[in-house]
């Protein structure tokens, strides 16, 4: 078995958190022509936060004022060096530790740091001194932090302030609006993307959405693939060499993921990991800014429509072209004021081709897809839907025959909620079952058993929710997978004092033998942080599993 050496990704440690000993590793694409890893992605790695930034006001911008009732000779002379340096580095998604590096003499000082959100802190040094301090904000976003030394021997004060940014960034809902597609040269050249090649996409300032814009949304789609491949979603403009992947496709299909991913300098950019040129398709539904907006409550997954039991919606199948709303504000555990919704939305049995779209109520059904079928495929997607101002959202049927539609809630997102969103820049992987684990050997997961993923411990407390890009290769026939935080902890299992979980009845990806097949989860890790894979076919899969970010309240 694996040495369990301590491998802790860079974001996690930002934000004081340690990965149970070997889980976090370098990802490789998954190639469906012949699932494989890239040679790196062996070895243990490091994730990078993408928004946690350190901002600095050196000593030499320090204004040194005297009292008007001391001369200003007396105390240039008693204290002439006196000065403030200061550094903001985000600590967590709502933490910013605070270094003050003050230059004095020996004296007796009073230090007030004011935090910029009316709170404040009071030290008091005895001359040159380094305090370290952190703060928590209520909520995320920009401020500006000013200290203050008052040397009273002296009667001089000292001021300099400093930006501080909270890592965490909160989510706008944004209508379903198209930005690339490459078949009609929407947001880059009308021309397929060729073998290997790069679409930078323009995020920030497009179609409404801030400039400044922390991380983006987006339903991406390949289509007309004449060949096997891969695609990645990755931040900023300029080309970077894969590690992971976040769409597989085979010749022939159309084939949706939801991407979560970092913007920078305003783009993202996608690469077509195939050998044959293909067209690409961005839908976006949303971004995250590090401003205070809508914070994100993971749910047990729990089923809100099945048109095959009229469960939520009347019952049978969709007609082609048709619509139904679902009501989604005040059930299943989503508040009334939600903004938006995070699902599982799932078309089965459809009799023609065609797609699903998911949108907010009241609105006119827009030109962007959800999910992408086939005749008698079955097919998951996540989708991040904007909440109608009546609580519902619809679902329209974009086929000319009619499909069955079944949805599961995840999560939401909401100006009540306090978990903030930490995209990571460079995804690690948490599992591949193709080889062996620290705390596992390699094999499938069984049939009608779960895969454990034990991550944080049993300290649950630092993470909310996890952004997970989960693949499952190898399959061998017909299933589904499905993803629910474990009632235990890993202490309980290493102790052999584990309950059974309840098998959960959502769904999280569905594939048929021999593809290879991912789709984005977002899922709590419950009181221990262990979550379980359920491989719900009748045959043995391989799971893999890549970390894209992680959501945090403090």
């Amino acid at each position: 078995m694996r040495n369990r050496r301590l491998v802790v990704s860079a974001a996690l440690v930002a934000a004081g958190i340690g990965l149970i000993p070997g889980m976090a590793r370098a990802a490789g694409p998954v190639e469906p022509s012949g699932p494989g890893v890239a040679a790196s992605a062996g070895a243990p790695g490091k994730a990078k936060a993408s928004t946690a930034e350190t901002f600095r006001s050196p000593a030499d911008r320090t204004v040194v004022t005297s009292s008007p009732t001391a001369p200003r000779a007396t105390a240039a002379a008693g204290n002439p060096g006196l000065a403030i340096g200061l550094e903001t580095t985000a600590y967590s998604a709502h933490t910013v530790n605070l270094q003050t590096t003050v230059t004095s003499a020996d004296a007796v000082l009073d230090v007030v740091i004011d935090w910029g959100d009316g709170a404040t802190d009071k030290l008091a040094p005895s001359g040159s001194a380094v305090l370290n301090r952190t703060h928590t904000y209520a909520e995320v976003g920009t401020y500006t932090v000013t200290v203050t030394v008052k040397d009273w021997t002296n009667n001089v004060t000292a001021a300099n302030v400093v930006k501080a940014v909270t890592a965490g960034t909160e989510f706008t809902a944004h209508a379903p609006t198209r930005l690339l597609d490459t078949r009609a040269g929407t947001g880059a050249a009308k021309a397929k993307v060729g073998a290997r090649g790069v679409v930078a996409l323009k995020v920030g300032g497009n179609a409404q959405i801030p400039a400044d814009v922390a991380a983006v949304a987006l339903n991406v789609t390949v289509t007309n693939a004449t060949d096997a491949g891969h695609i990645a979603v990755q931040p900023g403009k300029d080309f970077i060499q894969p590690t992971t992947s976040n769409l597989n496709y085979a010749a022939g299909q159309t084939v949706p993921n939801l991407v979560i991913v970092p913007v920078v300098d305003g783009y993202v950019h996608l690469v077509n990991g195939g050998w044959a040129s293909v067209d690409l398709i961005a839908d976006v539904t949303g971004y995250f800014t590090h401003s205070a907006a809508a914070g994100y409550s993971p749910l047990t997954p729990v089923r809100a429509v099945d048109t095959r039991e009229g469960l939520g919606a009347a019952k049978g199948q969709v007609p082609g072209y048709g619509t139904f709303g679902v009501e989604i504000a005040d059930r299943r555990g989503v508040p009334k004021g939600a903004t938006a919704v995070s699902l599982n939305l799932t078309v089965t049995n459809p009799q023609e081709a065609g797609h699903l779209t998911a949108y907010p109520s009241g609105q006119t059904a827009p030109s962007t897809s959800s999910v992408n079928f086939s005749a008698g495929q079955t097919v998951a997607n996540s989708v991040i839907v904007p909440v109608g101002p009546d609580g519902r959202i619809s679902i329209r049927n974009g086929s000319w025959k009619p499909a069955d539609v079944v949805i599961d809630v995840v999560g939401y997102y909401s100006p009540d909620s306090r978990a903030a969103l930490r995209p990571v820049s460079e995804p690690f992987r948490l599992i591949d079952t193709r080889e062996e684990a620290w705390y596992r050997t390699a094999g499938p997961v069984p049939a009608r058993e779960y895969l454990l993923l034990p991550l944080l411990g049993d300290s649950p407390g630092p993470v909310t929710g996890w952004v997970l890009n989960t693949t499952v290769t190898n399959t061998r026939g017909a299933g589904f997978l499905s993803v629910a935080p474990d009632p235990n902890t890993w202490t309980d299992y290493q102790k052999g004092l584990q309950v059974r979980p309840e098998r959960p009845v959502s769904s999280s990806l569905n594939w048929t033998r021999g593809a290879t097949v991912p789709n984005l989860v977002q899922t709590s890790g419950g009181k221990g942080d262990v979550i379980d894979f359920w491989n719900q076919g009748w045959e043995p899969v391989d799971v893999i599993v890549d970390c894209l970010g992680f959501y945090q309240t403090d």
